[in-house]
């Protein structure tokens, strides 16, 4: 049996230093059929973190994105609020495509990106606007905090929202990403199996949990079946071969890969 002190025994607390953020996988039907398509970055390879592997957009939450989630009503759960808010900005910002802001009309996207990326606040673009935006589409499915050494602790809370139509061209923001693509979790995975793109450790086992569902409709009926607890894998030793593993109780089909395998960041 294994004890609290167990070294084996995932941590029940946020590592020290963990730093709040959000991604948010954007779902859309695909012109040919089949499985929903999700939207894709590659990151920089210049990038301190997960330097060019295959993420979903998103990044670190902002003290300005508390401030908007209470005003747009998402105070009471203040970390809940803001990883959304976060989620929404940093998916203008990073990829163009405005998601959860009814109100942004198309021709207005690349002005507004254009604002952000300069450091105007969100919450001063929203206030000039009269805008409202629609937090509660987004659907909370997963909360991770990998505590690897040799990379920066992020506690990620995900997201799941159904693509927006849009007609304009998709671009990345280069000081941090290089390329950007539709895809469904299947072809992606496939992708990172031949070698032609990196997955880190959190992206590979949230495509498999994605690819069990064929559509936004179906994976939001999925989220909804299991709770949305901290995820920091940890490291077991079985017959003399170390694993990195995950809980089994949270939707993942895969819960352990071999520990020479994983790339962690």
């Amino acid at each position: 049996m294994t004890d609290e002190t167990s070294p084996t025994a995932p941590p029940e607390v946020l590592p020290d230093g963990a730093i709040p953020a959000a991604t948010l996988v954007i779902m859309r039907p695909a012109d040919s059929g089949g499985p929903d398509e999700i939207l894709m970055v590659k990151r920089s390879a210049t990038m301190a973190f997960a330097a060019g592997a295959v993420v979903f957009p998103g990044g670190r939450v902002d003290p300005d994105d508390y401030r908007v989630a209470r005003l747009h009503g998402f105070g009471v759960d203040e970390a809940d609020g803001a990883a959304r808010v976060a989620a929404l900005r940093e998916t203008l910002e990073e990829t163009g495509l405005a998601v959860g802001w009814p109100g942004l009309a198309e021709k207005e996207v690349a002005e507004v990106r254009r604002a952000l990326l300069d450091g105007t606040l969100l919450s001063d673009i929203l206030a000039a606007r009269g805008d409202r935006i629609a937090l509660e589409s987004f659907v909370p499915f997963a909360r991770w905090c990998p505590n690897f050494k040799e990379a920066r602790t992020f506690d990620t809370r995900f997201y799941a929202v159904a693509a927006p139509p849009h007609s304009h061209e998709l671009t990345v923001e280069e000081a941090e990403h290089s390329h950007i693509f539709w895809a469904s979790a299947e072809a992606t995975l496939a992708m990172a199996d031949r070698g032609e793109l990196s997955v880190i450790f959190p992206t590979r086992r949230n495509l498999e949990r994605i690819a069990q569902a064929s559509d936004f409709s179906g994976f939001s009926a999925h989220s909804r079946q299991f709770p949305v607890e901290l995820v920091t894998p940890w490291v077991e030793d079985r017959d003399g071969h170390s694993y990195l593993c995950i809980p089994t109780h949270l939707g993942y089909p895969v819960t352990s890969e071999a520990f020479d395998r994983v790339r962690r960041g």
